[in-house]
């Protein structure tokens, strides 16, 4: 992964790990602390984005970004 889509992530999941959702921010600060895996966020960001991701919050098209980048990072 490129060196700006890996920071562009990284403000992401710091966001979501700061947001106080258990959905997401325990696994984007298990990701970011290098002890969650790819399966486990794309498995949280996604159920985030089918519960939340179209109610007008400004997480909303962070969800859909976070998934794009994820296509790039190798399975961990």
């Amino acid at each position: 992964m490129e060196k700006e889509k890996m920071e562009e992530l990284t403000q992401i999941l710091n966001k979501f790990a700061e947001s106080g959702w258990e959905v997401i921010d325990e696994p984007s600060k298990a990701w970011l602390e290098g002890r969650g895996s790819k399966e486990d966020l794309v498995t949280a960001i996604s159920q985030a984005d089918r519960e939340c991701g179209s109610c007008g919050c400004e997480f909303d098209p962070l969800y859909k970004r976070v998934l794009e980048l994820c296509t790039d990072l190798p399975v961990t």
